[in-house]
């Protein structure tokens, strides 16, 4: 009999544990630079709490503007108190680019980093076929060190993975899942019939997120359980118990939170709640980012009023 390979154990043991609640940590900044106080005392605050895995260097961790030093400094501090902590949770790397070439360079850079697997979103801006895709993701997966979590999100690159692709690419023992932000809701149904055994899928769409786990995804990437954490894993327990009226009841508080929390460019308007509560230093962000107008800190400021009034009056 063959012993599985290498491979074969992280994809599964990845995939064993690619479900709950995963939060897509913010990067902070201070002066232009990473804020690795902030860092720490994020990573300690959300590792003690209801989160089953982390998300570094993604959308919301404004991965595109990170240094390649950056970004390595990001994997070993959060490691360095995962260890503190003595609670390890996986964690995923965010990576993108239009380039297969350049992509297989970056999963060589990377290959020996203390991560768990990889969150790769199809090639933006140049908008390939869905050949291209197959072929790109493909040549990915066999080249990488860590299985691949695909990151279907076609409102930024410009295309989506189709089902067929996305089922072709589920076959590979080094692709175990799938962040879905399609924004449409009849596809991800059909697919989550029609996957394979075992290949998960985790919503991104902070919006659609009871309803995802209602039609049976298997959890979620959000950003908006940087804040009330507690609650959003909450909603998936009642679900998981058959609580639907508790569920609903339980998002239609969650979902103005997550309006808001998108109503200007993320993560900039959770970087402010979470400078007001004192978990980060600066609400700093890089540009083209920007800070959140006045209009919305005054709105962010009546909701934190309204939650946690305490905030406000030790600002």
């Amino acid at each position: 009999m063959t012993a599985p390979s290498t491979h074969d154990l992280a994809s599964n043991d990845l995939a064993s544990r690619l479900q709950g609640l995963w939060l897509p940590l913010i990067t902070p900044f201070r002066d232009g630079e990473l804020d690795e106080a902030s860092l720490r005392r994020l990573v300690r605050h959300y590792a003690a709490g209801p989160v089953d895995g982390f998300i570094l260097a993604a959308t919301s961790g404004e991965g595109m503007s990170l240094r390649a030093g950056e970004l390595e400094r990001l994997v070993t501090l959060t490691q360095s108190e995962f260890s503190a902590s003595r609670r390890h949770l996986p964690i995923l790397l965010g990576l993108s680019g239009a380039s297969t070439a350049k992509m297989l360079d970056a999963l060589d850079e990377t290959a020996t980093w203390p991560i768990d697997g990889y969150l790769i979103a199809s090639p933006y801006y140049i908008r390939p076929s869905q050949r291209g895709l197959v072929q790109h993701f493909i040549a990915l997966a066999d080249h990488a060190s860590w299985p691949i979590v695909l990151y279907n999100i076609p409102y930024r690159t410009g295309v989506s993975l189709t089902n067929e692709t996305l089922l072709q690419l589920a076959l590979h023992p080094n692709i175990v899942g799938m962040k879905d932000c399609g924004a449409d809701r009849a596809q991800s149904i059909d697919f989550l019939a029609r996957r394979p055994a075992g290949f998960r899928v985790l919503t991104g769409e902070d919006a659609e997120y009871h309803d995802a786990l209602a039609d049976g995804a298997d959890g979620a990437i959000l950003l908006s359980a940087h804040l009330e954490t507690e609650a959003f894993a909450s909603l998936r327990t009642l679900l998981a118990q058959g609580d639907r009226d508790g569920a609903r009841a339980c998002w239609k508080e969650l979902s103005r939170l997550s309006r808001l929390l998108f109503a200007e460019p993320s993560p900039a308007p959770a970087k402010y709640w979470l400078a007001r509560n004192g978990l980060i230093d600066s609400a700093e962000v890089r540009l083209p980012m920007v800070e959140i107008s006045a209009e919305l800190a005054a709105l962010l400021d009546e909701e934190i009023e309204r939650r946690s009034p305490q905030l406000l009056r030790r600002a």
